[in-house]
Order: C-alpha cells, then sequence, then structure tokens
C-alpha cells in the first residue's frame, strides 16, 4: 500500500517538480514531551501548484535520482 503525507508546497522553481514540508507531531513516550519534526520531499507535479498550498503527496516508484513521490490532490 502506498504511503501518503499532507505537507506544504515551499518551492515550485523547478520543472514539474515541487519541494513539499510535511511536519509531524508526536509525544515522547517517557517525557510526554510534543516533538515536531520536519521533512522535505521532492514531489512530482502534473497539477500546477503554487508555493503555499497544502497538497497530499504518495509514493510512487523513482521517477528520478531524489524524485520518489507525485502530488495526489490539493487540499483546502
Amino acid at each position: 500500500m502506498s504511503q501518503s503525507k499532507l505537507g506544504s508546497v515551499i518551492s515550485n522553481k523547478m520543472q514539474k517538480v515541487v519541494v513539499v514540508k510535511v511536519v509531524e507531531k508526536k509525544q515522547h513516550p517517557f517525557y510526554k514531551k510534543l516533538i515536531t519534526k520536519t521533512a522535505k520531499f521532492k514531489a512530482r507535479d502534473d497539477i500546477g501548484v503554487q508555493t503555499g498550498q497544502i497538497v497530499k503527496i504518495v509514493e510512487t516508484k523513482p521517477v528520478s535520482k531524489d524524485v520518489h513521490f507525485k502530488i495526489q490532490e490539493v487540499e483546502k
């Protein structure tokens, strides 16, 4: 099953590729403090999204060396 993530577009300067920032918040198992982890993913953009939009990305076969995700849909 393909893994999907929700994040915001931070760069669309490449041709047909955007950079998406995904933020995960988890609670530490012992200290109970919220830990924020951020990750950047390069995703194939066939829709034509703009910087700042919230998108859902889904894992696919490798498109290039760095691109392993594609944009599934634009969230509101």
